[in-house]
């Protein structure tokens, strides 16, 4: 008989987002938020290089955490995360510069659709937002590297190891071919066919 899937079997969108952004915040997706309260600054405008935090909701309890890589316009951005499409049947798959709307009444982030690559499209839930937790430090800027937010002090250790040597490799390489890809034209297609490859 196969063995059945764990949770740490595969990438979660906790660690990606941490290592991607730098914000250092331990804890499934929901707790983020509180977490951030006077350690980080939070708001309800996107930024690049800000964590998106999603509440539990429906099925996805543990909430979601992504981060912001462009903003497009008033209602749209462009996402980094993990965890989130089951590609090719998988789940813990990383996609990378994928949309995000603002289909809140009031085009205040309080509510999002989000790519989702099985259907090719924005996701028909409407999930709502906590808002976006901001690094100490900003995204790259032209000609430097990316600055990564000084670790806030753990009010508690993470309670499970998350991920074997392999896969901490793979989210480091990942994570760090994020923030040196170069600003230009972004084509989601090839991006979706990156995220289905890796």
């Amino acid at each position: 008989m196969p063995t059945p899937v764990k949770a740490n079997d595969y990438l979660q969108c906790v660690p990606f987002a941490r290592e991607l952004s730098g914000i250092q915040i331990y804890g499934d997706a929901h707790s983020w938020w509180d977490q951030a309260e006077g350690v980080y600054q939070r708001g309800t405008q996107p930024a690049e290089g800000a964590v998106l935090s999603l509440p539990g909701y429906g099925s996805m309890q543990l909430g979601h955490v992504a981060v912001v890589r462009k903003i497009v316009d008033s209602r749209n951005i462009l996402i980094s995360h993990a965890n989130w499409s089951p590609i090719d049947g998988r789940r813990g798959q990383i996609e990378r510069r994928v949309a995000a709307r603002d289909v809140s009444a009031n085009n205040d982030w309080s509510l999002v659709r989000i790519w989702y690559a099985p259907i090719a499209e924005l996701g028909t839930t409407a999930f709502p937002v906590n808002g976006f937790i901001y690094p100490k430090n900003p995204a790259k800027q032209s000609g430097r590297q990316w600055a990564s937010a000084k670790p806030a002090p753990r009010t508690q250790a993470p309670n499970r190891t998350l991920f074997d040597r392999r896969l901490k490799a793979e989210l480091a390489q990942s994570a760090e071919g994020e923030r040196s890809d170069s600003a230009g034209q972004v084509d989601l297609i090839g991006e979706l066919l990156d995220s289905v490859g890796s």
